[in-house]
């Protein structure tokens, strides 16, 4: 069985999205900042259909981070911006069109039921109402042998910190300062997180700190 994993882009103030978000920002201002480090790389344009990129330590661990994912789980923000009913929802459908970069199985927690959707490229969204662990336990059974990449939002991080549901939180530190925004350890308790420093590396324009989470 692979690791329940998270990897997020912060500022040098703690931020993982600027203020302010919304469906045109839906990072905030500032917040595409945080992410021009991966934009950048061949492993991203890769996944995202395009040629060329930078390759060096940034990439290889990009690679690596694609290449052992077999079930990603993440929120309705993350997955569309949106909140309430799915028919209010102007961008229902994702952010990222016909076919998605994922390439695998998608498990997006909600409020609101739906059916799922099959994409082109091998992603499929699966939507779950049941609470975190109910989105795990579908994604550790995708996922089979491979790792399940946990994505934003925040919220959701935290709750997989606190509950003992991850074995591994990768930052990939930004020097970059928003001034506000959104914290990933906002309101979190730090008497149930226990983390343990296992790997740095180190390039010109970001900092990747992994740690393993003590369950």
């Amino acid at each position: 069985m692979g690791k329940v994993r998270f990897e997020i882009s912060m500022s040098l103030d703690g931020f993982i999205a600027g203020p302010n978000a919304s469906l045109e920002q839906p990072l905030g201002e500032g917040g595409e900042g945080l992410h021009e480090w991966g934009v950048r790389l061949a492993s991203w344009r890769r996944l995202h259909g395009l040629e060329g990129g930078e390759t060096g330590a940034d990439d290889d661990m990009l690679e690596e981070s694609f290449a052992t994912a077999g079930a990603t789980i993440m929120g309705r923000r993350m997955f569309s911006g949106g909140e309430g009913p799915w028919e209010d929802d102007p961008r229902r459908d994702g952010w990222w069109g016909d076919e998605p970069p994922f390439h695998t199985p998608v498990f997006i927690l909600t409020h609101h039921a739906r059916e799922p959707q099959q994409m082109e490229g091998g992603t499929s969204f699966t939507f779950v109402t049941e609470g975190i662990e109910a989105a795990l336990e579908q994604a550790r059974a995708a996922a089979g042998e491979k790792d399940v990449a946990v994505g934003g939002g925040a919220s959701i991080a935290r709750q997989c910190l606190e509950a003992g549901l991850l074995d591994e939180l990768t930052i990939h530190l930004v020097p970059v300062l928003l001034g506000g925004g959104v914290r990933l350890f906002e309101g979190i308790d730090p008497a149930k997180v226990e983390l343990e420093p296992v790997r740095v590396i180190d390039s010109p324009g970001v900092t990747h700190l992994t740690f393993r989470a003590a369950r």
